[in-house]
């Protein structure tokens, strides 16, 4: 083929795809986070305890991400949107949220003066919920160590609605089937269950409200989720199910009343969640955190918090301490050095670290967390 006719493609092609870039204002977005941590006392088999280091796969301050967020404008206040977000391991490159291309959202919908209504895969309510007063939320050493669902409450084929009114948020989800990716080993967003089955209404579904009040210096909300449990219909499993919900008659369901207040350059949260898991032998558990973030400097953040998983009629409880220093280079890049310390009673194994499995302690056992990182935003 002629060059001239190739090359006259190509511009052709480049300037198509930058008026549609520029009518659907399309935005290229990320986040690379990480860094290496050392976990003290993680059990190594035969009741023996290691340390280990490494360069976390799930997270660091937060969790690597690529995205394509766009929007076009209707007429009359309507605009199109969507959102495409991979979550990937700077560790290794490889895919997270069960190998999804688009694992951590993957959406479109419409938007207007009277909120946002999306289908796809995305964050349920309680995801939301958690976000303000949950001061260290996706941190290595955090909530999402005591309970992994917390920084990945996601669903998939869900139907969602959103809307902020005179300072007051309402939403809510539905979704027709959670978590379709069918894995061999645990990890903090794949359940084995992908619902949307003729013979079972109820498998797998999953729904999520809720209602948040924001003033300029504090807010307060409360949120709730519920997830139903699967099987293939002739009552077997789907596969591995880390929750416990091996049916569609078992649920798990969360319930937190939270709230933050500003003081300056202070940030002080703190709330509760309440857990019942049918799927648990000790189904019921609170979930107490309390924590505070405070701008020395501009450039110089200080945040800490406080963790108590409290289980029900259960001695396997545990308490985590964590507090992280970010020095902001600018608004894309910073470094932080962060450090926890868990204790685990009773049979618990909890790790101090969620940034990935296999750092587990002995029951009963405590740990020690350090890691030290650098983030960039683009």
């Amino acid at each position: 083929m002629n060059k001239k006719y190739i090359l006259g493609g190509m511009l052709m092609s480049a300037a198509a795809f930058g008026h549609a870039q520029t009518a659907s204002n399309v935005t290229v977005y990320g986040l690379v986070d990480t860094g290496v941590e050392h976990v003290t006392n993680v059990a190594t088999g035969g009741g023996n305890t290691g340390s280990l280091t490494r360069m976390p796969t799930n997270t660091g301050n937060f969790p690597s991400r690529i995205g394509f967020r766009g929007t076009e404008d209707l007429g009359a206040g309507l605009k199109a949107v969507f959102t495409l977000e991979n979550g990937f391991g700077p560790d290794t490159g490889g895919l997270n949220q069960g190998g999804r291309l688009f694992g951590r959202q993957a959406f479109v919908g419409l938007s207007g003066d009277w909120g946002t209504v999306s289908v796809g895969r995305q964050y349920t309510m309680l995801f939301w919920g958690t976000l303000d007063a949950d001061i260290l939320g996706s941190n290595v050493f955090g909530s999402g160590s005591l309970d992994s669902y917390l920084p990945n409450a996601r669903a998939d084929n869900s139907i969602a609605y959103r809307g902020t009114f005179s300072g007051f948020t309402v939403g809510a989800t539905y979704s027709l089937g959670r978590d379709a990716t069918n894995v061999a080993v645990a990890n903090p967003a794949a359940n084995n269950c992908a619902g949307e089955n003729a013979a079972d209404s109820k498998q797998c579904r999953e729904y999520s409200a809720l209602l948040k009040y924001d003033a300029p210096t504090w807010g307060a909300l409360v949120a709730y989720d519920r997830k139903y449990g699967g099987s293939t219909g002739n009552g077997t499993t789907i596969g591995p199910t880390f929750d416990g919900l091996t049916n569609s008659g078992l649920t798990d369901t969360r319930t937190t009343v939270n709230g933050y207040v500003k003081l300056g350059q202070a940030k002080v949260g703190g709330g509760v969640i309440l857990r019942k898991n049918e799927g648990s032998a000790t189904p019921k558990s609170n979930l107490y955190f309390v924590g505070a973030a405070y701008s020395i400097t501009p450039a110089f953040v200080v945040d800490g918090e406080v963790y108590r998983l409290d289980t029900k009629d259960s001695p396997n409880d545990s308490n985590l301490f964590a507090v992280r220093g970010t020095y902001n280079f600018s608004k894309r890049t910073a470094a932080y050095v962060t450090a926890g310390r868990i204790n685990n009673s009773g049979a618990a194994t909890t790790s101090v670290s969620s940034g990935a499995p296999g750092s587990n302690s002995l029951p009963g056992g405590s740990q020690t967390g350090l890691m030290v990182g650098m983030r960039h935003a683009f």
